[in-house]
């Protein structure tokens, strides 16, 4: 009687990891922390977590371990470009979750993101908006036909913008552009947007890759930076990049590395 129950004792221990596992295939145990991880993945990519979707993924583990094996016991491992492809992806992986983990734990802070902001705020002190607009042609004759006879008001800006412009975009607003740094544009454009005077229509059409602009500068003011909150994201993004390029590169410095010419 002792030894039954010590038996069942043991059993009731050893049920809990036989529950683990899902399936196996060949004796080779799909386990439910397989199967849990493989669901969350899926549902982070918008997936249901039914407990239909549970048994048709079960099924797809199965077939799954089934080819695995299948191609294991032919051999296809040992292939030379399967083995390199499978090394490349362990590598792939190990690599992105090094990265990750390191970006987890060296999170960027609201004071480096500020240190950031004002730094860029203070470079944009000096920096010009210019509120222009355009009309796009695709030659010359062309762009100095419509100039004149805007110069000679016998057409509206916005109306021949609207009419002959290729730049369907800002055609159909009447050719606005709105506020930007003249940085925005194509060097050409750049240069006779901050060469004009506020309100001037510039004297002579001007080409760029694009065509021919017909350009009047409405006006300029002080650069407007961006709020804080409107551009926190970006911050972050960028210096979580620079963070980790600059651990990537004292990985490197640490390293030893030996670089072997080919003779």
């Amino acid at each position: 009687m002792k030894r039954f129950m010590l038996l069942a004792a043991t059993c009731a221990v050893a049920l809990p990891a036989f529950a683990q596992n899902v399936a196996t295939v060949n004796g080779q145990a799909i386990t439910e922390a397989e199967l849990n991880n493989t669901i969350k993945a899926l549902v982070a990519r918008g997936a249901q977590d039914t407990p239909e979707f549970r048994k048709q993924l079960t099924e797809e583990l199965i077939n799954r371990a089934v080819l695995v094996q299948a191609a294991e016991k032919a051999g296809v491992d040992k292939k030379d470009e399967v083995a390199l492809a499978l090394n490349n992806a362990k590598q792939e992986i190990l690599i992105a979750s090094l990265l990750q983990d390191w970006s987890q734990k060296n999170q960027i802070s609201d004071a480096e993101i500020q240190k950031t902001y004002d730094e860029l705020v203070k470079e944009s002190a000096n920096q010009k908006e210019y509120k222009v607009r355009h009309i796009l042609v695709k030659d010359e004759t062309a762009a100095n036909k419509l100039l004149k006879s805007i110069k000679d008001k016998k057409a509206k800006f916005a109306d021949v913008a609207k009419k002959e412009s290729i730049d369907a975009g800002s055609g159909k607003n009447g050719g606005e552009l709105g506020w930007a740094p003249a940085e925005n544009y194509v060097p050409e454009f750049a240069n006779a947007v901050k060469a004009a005077k506020k309100g001037e229509l510039v004297a002579k059409p001007v080409k760029s890759q694009f065509g021919w602009h017909i350009i009047q500068v409405e006006d300029e003011r002080a650069a407007q930076p961006p709020k804080l909150d409107e551009v926190k994201p970006q911050l972050q993004q960028m210096l979580s990049q620079q963070a980790l390029q600059k651990h990537m590169k004292e990985l490197r410095d640490k390293a030893k590395v030996e670089i072997i010419e080919k003779k």
